[in-house]
């Protein structure tokens, strides 16, 4: 679930979009990791501590990059994208359309399509607020509700995903609509504070492996 700062926020400040089970998940995850390569450096025989060495080298930094590091930055003037191994900035007047089926994707004018990785799809979730709006739909003795009515405005009866999807697009169209220019340009960023680490673990490994 993505949680974005509060909506009281000043008109310039920064909206922050993160997967809260992706941070959960992701510390627990570098602490079994922590804990079962440590126990292998201090118990470990032989090339066991230096195989648990370059292991805990390539796995950290993997699971920081799919857990901790995915997020999504957006203020008046652009989309700041941090996944895994990039980080994509998009003014809003390159971004064509922004959706959310399976995964989160925006599409900029040029035909480039990005993942937001920081806002993932649940269909659980998804069927979960679609029943709901069918239920209130029943209720409401008048009709006035329906399944099919664009319901963002409501928590309960949005999935998260789509909840964020409608805010970001709700900023492309107020910048569309802004007759001055932005000041950034598109650009695309490999990350290699992580990749470089990682890579290097996996040739630890593999050379480890191969001499041991």
């Amino acid at each position: 679930m993505t949680s974005p700062t509060p909506s009281t926020e000043p008109a310039h400040a920064d909206r922050t979009y993160r997967s809260g089970a992706g941070i959960v998940g992701g510390v627990l995850l570098i602490l079994l990791a922590g804990w079962i390569g440590g126990d292998a450096v201090a118990q470990g025989k032989g090339w066991v501590p230096w195989l648990a060495l370059a292991a805990l080298l390539t796995v950290v930094p993997l699971i920081i990059a799919f857990t901790l590091r995915p997020a999504v930055f957006a203020d008046v003037e652009r989309i700041h994208i941090r996944n895994p191994f990039r980080t994509i900035v998009v003014p809003w007047t390159d971004v064509s359309t922004l959706r959310a089926t399976y995964s989160s994707e925006i599409f900029t004018h040029d035909g480039a399509k990005y993942q937001l990785w920081a806002v993932p799809v649940s269909l659980r979730e998804r069927k979960r607020a679609a029943r709901k709006a069918s239920q209130r739909a029943h209720d409401d003795p008048y009709g006035r509700t329906s399944v099919h009515a664009d319901v963002r405005d409501s928590q309960a009866r949005t999935a998260a995903a789509d909840q964020t999807v409608g805010d970001l697009r709700e900023l492309a169209e107020r910048a569309a609509a802004r007759p001055e220019k932005p000041t950034t340009t598109a650009s695309v960023r490999w990350a290699y504070e992580v990749i470089a680490p990682a890579a290097v673990g996996l040739v630890l490994l593999v050379v480890l492996f191969a001499v041991g």
